[in-house]
């Protein structure tokens, strides 16, 4: 009887080794690209600070891309992308407006 027990025991003793658990994704950089690409809307205007808006909101949602929150990271480079856009043409039109206007 003493075997059959200690065969019940060496069935019943199994070591689990589960995996580790997935570290947390951190979003930071993904909503902060977010949130600069929505202030981009209002700071194309000035292109003073439209440039320095955009272009780290697309270096944080670049980098947020790979961290995580991958969809608020490509929603903030999109936006930042247009805005950045919006600010470029706004600073070429400044400068002929500026060229032509001094001319008159």
């Amino acid at each position: 009887m003493d075997s059959n027990y200690n065969n019940y025991n060496n069935y019943n003793n199994y070591n689990y080794n589960y995996p580790p658990a997935a570290p947390p994704e951190e979003k930071g950089m993904s909503i902060a690209s977010m949130v600069l690409g929505i202030c981009g809307t209002l700071a194309w205007c000035l292109p003073i600070l439209g440039y320095p808006v955009t272009i780290v909101g697309l270096v944080l949602g670049i980098l947020g891309i790979k961290k995580g929150g991958r969809g608020m990271a490509i929603a903030g480079i999109i936006m930042c992308s247009i805005t950045l856009a919006l600010t470029l043409g706004n600073s070429i039109l400044g400068a002929i407006l500026g060229i032509i206007g001094s001319t008159l």
